[in-house]
């Protein structure tokens, strides 16, 4: 891999990490049939964001952003973070929601990763 390819991973990692992020706000909301604004998606996203960033503030996950592990840190700051900060905003949070939200973004953050690496060991397999 050409060296700023290899530079370029932990950026684009954490973009994967934000739409993944997006995709379970807009899903969720869809799902409630809230209205499709734009500030109402980012109002459902914000917290989970937070937490997102938090979790790449550990440099386990910026050094190691394909990492199966590392895709499970940033899930649980996402997630626990995200919940109680949302939680701090309604004033409540339903064990349902945990759940959902929980169970959604780790098919997001764990799936992208484990394509990611399948691809990669199979490119890799092509080049020998």
């Amino acid at each position: 891999m050409v060296h700023g390819q290899h530079s370029r991973i932990p950026a684009l990692a954490l973009v994967a990490d934000a739409v993944a992020v997006v995709v379970f706000a807009a899903l969720g909301r869809l799902s409630h049939d809230e209205p499709g604004d734009l500030v109402g998606l980012l109002g459902t996203a914000a917290p989970f964001l937070v937490g997102l960033a938090a979790a790449w503030a550990t440099p386990w996950v910026r050094a190691r952003p394909l990492d199966l592990r590392s895709g499970g840190l940033a899930l649980a700051g996402t997630a626990v973070l995200g919940l109680l900060l949302r939680a701090a905003f309604t004033g409540r949070l339903p064990a349902s929601f945990a759940i959902v939200a929980s169970v959604s973004l780790a098919v997001l953050f764990l799936g992208w990763r484990a394509i990611a690496l399948l691809v990669s060991r199979r490119r890799d397999r092509e080049m020998r």
